[in-house]
């Protein structure tokens, strides 16, 4: 079992406002401590353990913080409407998008799913597999080659460019 997740940031404030923006209507509830800040839950109603917490710090070995290629947190939304709501208020927070919310063709017809970036980079989803909420025909996917990104930065030294094309995409 996943204990907690803990991410890096350089600024505080900016990531205190983004999450806060997300996490409480997740059910997460922000302890500010001096070394940053603890997202957590209580245990659910019959298990013994809460789902993992969620620390948000700058980096203990007091370099910059920096996000990891490929390092990306989920989190499980009530529905739809939720990951809708939560994907705009985090870019309203200062995140940035990294694909709209919908279904993805590859996940099947009940995997409803937006993700964004934190003010540091840092990659999250927001998702739904609501059995109640499942793709109906009408319902068409995302196309998560239509964000193809053709000039991507390098995240530790931004003047330097990315070999190779990536999606934002999962």
């Amino acid at each position: 079992m996943i204990a907690y997740v803990s991410i890096g940031t350089n600024d505080r404030a900016a990531a205190r406002r983004f999450y806060l923006a997300v996490l409480p209507a997740l059910g997460y509830a922000l302890e500010e401590r001096s070394d940053g800040l603890s997202f957590t839950q209580p245990a659910p109603p019959g298990h013994a353990f809460p789902p993992p917490d969620f620390y948000v710090k700058t980096p203990f070995d007091g370099q910059p913080a920096s996000t990891g290629n490929g390092t990306m947190v989920a989190f499980e939304a009530a529905n739809r409407a939720q990951v809708r709501d939560l994907h705009a208020a985090g870019l309203a927070a200062g995140g940035r998008d990294e694909g709209a919310p919908g279904y993805r063709e590859a996940y099947g017809p009940r995997f409803f799913v937006a993700y964004l970036r934190d003010p540091d980079g840092n990659k999250l989803a927001l998702f739904s597999a609501n059995d109640d909420e499942r793709r109906s025909d009408d319902e068409g996917f995302v196309n998560p080659t239509a964000n193809l990104v053709t000039n991507v930065t390098n995240v530790t030294n931004p003047a330097t460019p990315a070999a190779t094309p990536s999606t934002s995409e999962g």
